[in-house]
């Protein structure tokens, strides 16, 4: 009868048990870090979120100022650069990420608004672009990050995005007002025109061509700059 070599066995079932208990502690530690950073994000969104609704109501104040227009641009850009990190961290799905989505939304619309009636008391004309997607959409992802390209190509431009998918009645009532209700994704508006279909960042300029007119007048003065720092 064949001797059982019971110590290879225990060796082999130590050996075993113990790279998968040590597996599992450096799953947890990665997973502990991942969610503490997650947390981290999660503190910020809402201290800038609260941040910023005070400055609406303190704008709403305040007299007109030159740089009115892009007060608040950065900070709305901010905000949606975090989301879409915890968003491809957690998941669309996730109700952490669904309900400060659905907060971002408004204060994107209270932004909107605000501009509006900074537009009228101080005879500011911002460059605004509304943006409407769905989580269906072929197109959106690739028309998201056309729209990125151009916020970072102009500060000035002022980019609200927003998920149709989201059950969020002041979503449904501003697609209402932006008669973008019922229309194929994505949906862009531009210069109180509506346009449905994936846009270019060629089309995008052609069709607001102010665009235009800041890069050349942040030309000049970045020459301006230059010749008397020169002399």
């Amino acid at each position: 009868m064949k001797k059982i070599d019971w110590l290879k066995y225990v060796t082999t079932f130590v050996l075993t048990a113990g790279i998968f208990v040590t597996v599992i502690l450096i799953t947890n530690t990665v997973n502990q870090k991942k969610f503490a950073e997650l947390k981290l994000i999660q503190d910020k969104i809402s201290i800038d979120l609260l941040s910023s609704e005070t400055q609406f109501a303190l704008l709403k104040q305040s007299e007109c100022t030159a740089d009115g227009n892009s007060i608040l641009a950065p900070q709305i850009g901010e905000l949606g650069e975090r989301l879409s990190k915890m968003e491809q961290d957690l998941g669309i799905d996730d109700d952490r990420v669904i309900q400060l989505k659905k907060y971002y939304s408004l204060l994107q619309i209270k932004d909107y608004l605000l501009m509006k009636e900074l537009s009228q008391k101080c005879a500011v004309k911002p460059i605004t672009i509304v943006y409407f997607y769905n989580n269906t959409c072929s197109d959106c992802g690739k028309q998201g990050d056309v729209l990125t390209a151009l916020r970072i190509k102009y500060p000035e431009l002022r980019v609200y995005s927003f998920n149709a998918d989201l059950d969020l009645s002041a979503i449904t009532t501003f697609q209402t007002v932006t008669k973008t209700d019922g229309i194929t994704y994505p949906a862009i508006v531009m210069n109180n025109r509506v346009y449905s279909g994936f846009q270019s960042i060629e089309n995008i300029e052609k069709i607001i061509p102010e665009l235009k007119k800041i890069m050349l007048e942040q030309a000049k003065k970045d020459i301006k700059s230059k010749n008397t720092s020169s002399e």
